[in-house]
């Protein structure tokens, strides 16, 4: 099995202009030699500051290719911790594509290079790094830790966050990055209803483009792969960062300490983090908490000196749309989470069938909220109990089997994965997907006050149980050991 797909990826220095920053990539291959301009624009002038940003920022969508290309080629310098930061994430990327990617039938893929047995070699990077020459650009940003960027999508875990931070006197921003493509119908509602109201960014950007470059000359995808309908991409999984390392130049003008994502919590029960010794994070490398600890000691190590974590990830997605709609009902009439996203009478609406679109009026129905405050369709709601009974939802098991008993004890709907379990409506902590120290400690308690209020107390996991917590304990933030790794 071989997944080569270039010899050589290159990328030229960033050209920081007035409003835009853009590097050119030139990739070679079998038979092909092609260049392609990622962009980045802006809506206000840019500082000097931008192209110490930039260096690391325009790299970022190159880290998804570490298994397909024989060398990556950075054609000026950077700093040893940005040269670690290219060669740690790409080495955590590649098991996370190798094993939900390529091991794992996806539809993308050809048949000849679907392993039929693998192990840990088959995920190493394939390509060389090589950086022009390292340099020295020692920095020391003075930051303030009261200011808080929200990552804002116009999905449920954004608009919360936004809600509860500017509630508890957090002076918020909200970043929006818009992708080039039908991505943005999904958050240009709440967008629109932003930037009327509150400090929000915006930042226009081509990566979207870019990834269609790429997947059209790699040679392991299936003829005519555009035309697949997923809710998935082909090859690539790193790309937050991206986003976020384009909204940093902007950050840095207004001293924004923290850059807070919408990332909710994920079960780690029954959840398989190694494949035949491939280590991988199930296709969410760049959404876990590892990778924001990373990134924060990353900042720190570079003299960047922002913060990245997640406000929501002690609580699912069940509890998400419950505070949101009950506590922010103004922005839960804008989320929009679905990739499919079309416009009707003039108001953008979910497609109401994909595998996000179930997930979301499986959440509003165990509630008992209207998806149609939200442009479902009372056929599409109707069809609900049919689609999870087909497992066309992508839930933690926890949260599915919850939330089908509730709809059932609702509505007298007959799911039959249907299963109590009231750890669903607690808040969670563990050792390796949301440990108490995640949220900054000036924050904390404002944070879980709200949340106790639309929740039914606090659980630990302990092996494969959960056991009760005190508010007091959370608040402390001290990490306890156990299973699902070390804290």
């Amino acid at each position: 099995m071989d997944l080569k797909c270039f010899d050589r990826i290159s990328i030229d220095p960033p050209v920081v202009e007035r409003r835009r920053i853009s590097a050119v990539y030139r990739v070679e291959g079998d038979g092909f030699s092609d260049e392609f301009k990622l962009i980045n624009s802006y809506e206000e002038d840019l500082d000097g500051m931008t192209e110490k940003f930039a260096r690391l920022m325009v790299l970022m969508p190159s880290i998804n290719y570490g298994l397909f290309s024989d060398e990556i080629r950075v054609n000026y310098g950077l700093t040893e911790e940005e040269i670690d930061f290219l060669r740690h994430n790409m080495e955590a990327t590649a098991g996370d594509i190798f094993v939900n990617r390529i091991a794992k039938k996806t539809g993308f893929i050809r048949e000849e290079y679907i392993p039929k047995d693998f192990g840990p070699k088959d995920a190493e990077v394939r390509a060389k790094i090589h950086v022009k020459e390292v340099i020295r650009d020692p920095v020391d940003l003075k930051l303030d830790y009261r200011k808080c960027a929200v990552m804002s999508s116009g999905g449920k875990e954004s608009l919360l966050t936004f809600g509860i931070l500017r509630e508890i006197g957090c002076d918020t921003y909200a970043c929006f990055f818009n992708e080039s493509g039908r991505h943005w119908f999904t958050a240009l509602t709440a967008y629109r209803y932003f930037k009327k109201r509150y400090p929000t960014l915006r930042v226009w950007s081509n990566v979207d483009r870019f990834y269609m470059f790429m997947n059209r000359r790699m040679r392991i995808l299936v003829p005519n792969f555009e035309r697949i309908k997923a809710d998935i991409y082909p090859v690539h999984l790193f790309f937050f960062e991206h986003f976020i390392f384009s909204f940093l130049p902007l950050l840095y003008r207004r001293g924004i300490g923290n850059i807070v994502m919408g990332n909710e919590y994920d079960d780690p029960r029954g959840q398989s983090y190694e494949v035949n010794g491939i280590k991988h994070y199930n296709a969410v490398y760049d959404q876990t908490q590892e990778f924001d600890k990373y990134m924060t000691n990353w900042f720190r190590r570079r003299g960047f000196n922002f913060r990245q974590w997640s406000a929501v990830r002690p609580i699912s997605g069940l509890i998400v749309e419950r505070i949101l709609f009950n506590r922010y009902p103004e922005l839960f009439k804008l989320q929009r989470s679905c990739h499919r996203t079309h416009m009707e009478g003039g108001r953008i609406v979910p497609c109401g069938k994909c595998i996000k679109c179930n997930g979301i009026m499986t959440f509003l129905l165990a509630n008992g909220i209207d998806p149609r405050l939200i442009g479902y369709k009372r056929e599409d709601i109707k069809d609900l109990p049919r689609r999870i009974e087909r497992g066309m939802v992508r839930l933690d098991r926890s949260e599915l089997e919850h939330s089908s008993y509730l709809i059932n004890e609702r509505y007298g709907s007959r799911i039959s994965v249907a299963k109590r379990d009231e750890t669903v409506e607690m808040m969670h902590f563990d050792s390796r997907n949301s440990h108490l120290d995640n949220i900054p400690e000036e924050f904390r308690e404002g944070i879980y006050r709200i949340f106790l209020q639309y929740t039914k107390g606090i659980v630990y996991l302990r092996g494969d149980e959960w056991v009760p917590m005190k508010l007091e304990e959370a608040l402390r933030g001290e990490n306890r050991g156990g299973r699902g790794g070390e804290d």
